[in-house]
């Protein structure tokens, strides 16, 4: 309950900063798409049930074969956006509110509706979630995030079975001392763009 009030209570107060800038984002989106710049996807929340997640769109839709698919042979191994392998579809601006995380600000309409928290493990695509092995899922757990532990140490630069033991890490240890200081964490590094693409 503690750490609901603590959601909804930061996410309002800071309502009259991210709002501007998420409005702002969109429009430069939406002129740079030259289209609708909200994206809506499908996620896995708590205790494995979907939710639609928003965020901003910061690629071009993708043309017959572009389509993005995840066939994972070794969590260990694998990375979501390897630094030698950009994606030509994500836009100028669109790099920038990656790296920025500007994209992930209608995030916080998810929190204030209950389906996130600001702090928790990322929200995964079901794609993803249904090659999970068993102990991964214990990321279900608790209400999915913003920022994470994941977020703090590395970002996109962690392979996908680091970023998993961080988050189940959060899962064993959390708290709302733990949520400020990942929070405090992630701005840091949000600010200096460490493992963002």
């Amino acid at each position: 309950m503690l750490k609901r009030i603590m959601d909804v209570f930061i996410t309002v107060v800071a309502a009259p900063a991210w709002l501007p800038l998420m409005i702002l984002s969109a429009c430069a989106l939406a002129f740079e798409l030259r289209g609708n710049p909200i994206f809506i996807q499908e996620r896995v929340g708590l205790h494995g049930k979907p939710f639609r997640m928003i965020k901003l769109r910061t690629m071009r839709h993708s043309k017959p074969g572009e389509e993005d698919h995840y066939d994972v042979e070794d969590f260990s191994t694998f990375v979501f956006a390897p630094p030698d392998k950009p994606n030509p579809r994500i836009t100028r601006f669109g790099a920038i509110a990656r790296k920025t995380s500007l994209d992930e600000l209608p995030n916080l309409f998810n929190v204030l509706w209950g389906q996130m928290s600001l702090v928790g493990p990322r929200p995964e695509v079901p794609e993803i979630v249904a090659q999970f092995p068993p102990e991964y899922h214990r990321r279900h757990d608790v209400l999915p995030g913003i920022a994470g532990l994941a977020q703090m140490k590395g970002r996109s630069d962690l392979t996908y079975d680091e970023i998993a033991t961080y988050d189940l890490e959060y899962v064993d240890h959390h708290s709302v001392l733990t949520d400020i200081k990942i929070l405090i964490g992630t701005a840091f590094g949000v600010v200096r763009g460490s493992g963002a693409r």
